[in-house]
């Protein structure tokens, strides 16, 4: 049974995060363990917000965790808060990648052509040094243009500007690309560079009005539980979590506040 550890924020309210992908990985049959970046109040985007770095507690827990001898399938990394958190996972993420561990990078840094409220150009830097170490890289367009510094186009970009904005990924490091929320030729689309097939692939979607936060993550736990669990080629688990993605939004609809995610745990029948 393979197994993962997910390195990212712990929100007190909002399911995002963590919160978001153990009910998924666990329901997927994933055994998922934590190493919370930080503990955050609640999810950024209610404009007011206290977190708790954790940067000492990683740096503790990593020798325990190797004296120990834990090892883990796969590693997915979200959200860092300082230059030695990330430091201390890359050398982490490395040394787990020598020993056959799978990295997936979600450089967590914004959407809608902005960064998220209170992540600045430092975490911009500290996702690229993050993205360098990952066999799968998941940045949304967003996050794809902050890390490969060109400016983001509200109007959407062609086939051969989407190609060359994954390769501007591949060249920090990354060995496959996937890059979400993007418009390409007119038509909402999520694109990818696929390491294993040597392909590029694009999947088109319907756009559900308005913004749930935590959706990433999601598409990123059902991502990883399809090509862990399920082992799928990377293209069909790409769109395999989109479906999922566009069902729980579909089922809450109903939900009044956004910032606070999607109610997971009634939702994982969809799997």
């Amino acid at each position: 049974m393979k197994q993962i550890l997910l390195i990212n924020d712990i929100a007190g309210y909002g399911k995002v995060g963590m919160a978001a992908m153990l009910p998924v990985l666990s329901y997927m049959g994933i055994p998922a363990f934590c190493l919370p970046t930080a503990l955050v109040s609640n999810t950024l985007n209610y404009g007011e917000f206290t977190q708790m770095d954790t940067t000492n507690y990683m740096r503790e827990t990593f020798p325990i965790w190797k004296h120990l001898g834990f090892h883990f399938d796969a590693i997915s990394t979200g959200l860092m808060f300082s230059r030695e958190q990330a430091e201390l996972v890359e050398a982490y993420c490395r040394e787990q990648a020598a020993e056959g561990c799978t990295i997936f990078v979600d450089p967590v840094m914004g959407d809608g052509g902005e960064l998220y409220n209170g992540i600045d150009q430092r975490q911009v830097e500290l996702m690229r040094r993050m993205v360098s170490v990952a066999h799968l890289a998941k940045p949304n367009y967003t996050e794809a243009c902050f890390l490969a510094g060109v400016p983001c186009s509200k109007s959407g970009i062609t086939v051969d500007v989407a190609r060359r904005l994954l390769d501007s990924i591949l060249l920090l490091g990354a060995r496959s690309v996937i890059i979400t929320s993007c418009i390409i030729d007119g038509k909402n689309q999520v694109c990818g560079y696929d390491a294993d097939q040597q392909e590029y692939f694009f999947h088109e979607y319907e756009e559900i009005p308005g913004q749930f936060h935590g959706t990433g993550d999601i598409f990123s736990a059902v991502l990883i539980g399809s090509l862990l669990g399920q082992q799928l080629p990377l293209p069909q688990a790409t769109r395999r979590a989109m479906d999922v993605v566009s069902q729980m939004i579909d089922r809450n609809r109903d939900v009044t506040d956004h910032n606070c995610g999607i109610f997971i745990e009634r939702c994982l029948d969809i799997l």
